[in-house]
C-alpha cells in the first residue's frame, strides 16, 4: 500500500515512459542482514517467474552457507561451483587433494556435489 508512491520512486520502481504513477513488478530479496542481494524487474504487462525467484532464494542460501557459487541454469540438487583458490600452492593443493564428488576442469574451475542441506 504505497498510495503515495514513496517508497516506489524511492527505489526506482517507477517504470521510465510507461507511467508516472504506477510501479513495475519488482521483487526485491533482502538478506537477514537488511541488504538488497537481488532486483528483479518486469514490465507492468507480464507477471513474475515464482519458479525462477524460488531458485533464486534457494542459491543465494546455499552459496552463503557453504561458500560455493552457481552456475547459470542452476537447478537445487545439481552441481555447484568452488570458489577459485586464493594462491598457486592452494590451486595445485585443491587439484591434488579433489575429493570425491569434485571435479577439476582446471586450477582455477572446479565444481562438486550439491552440499545436502
Amino acid at each position: 500500500a504505497d498510495l503515495k508512491m514513496e517508497v516506489a520512486r524511492k527505489f526506482g520502481m517507477i517504470q521510465p515512459f510507461a507511467s508516472t504513477t504506477q510501479a513495475v513488478r519488482a521483487v526485491f530479496i533482502i538478506d537477514p542482514l537488511g541488504l538488497v542481494r537481488a532486483i528483479l524487474y518486469y514490465p507492468m504487462s507480464n507477471g513474475r517467474n515464482m519458479d525462477e525467484i524460488k531458485r533464486l532464494l534457494i542459491a543465494m542460501q546455499l552459496s552463503d552457507e557453504f561458500k560455493v557459487a552457481t552456475p547459470a541454469n542452476w537447478q537445487p540438487g545439481e552441481d555447484v561451483i568452488v570458489p577459485p583458490p586464493g594462491s598457486c600452492g592452494a590451486a595445485r593443493e585443491r587439484v591434488q587433494q579433489a575429493g570425491a564428488g569434485y571435479k577439476c576442469y582446471d586450477w582455477f574451475f572446479c565444481t562438486k556435489s550439491c552440499p545436502k542441506k
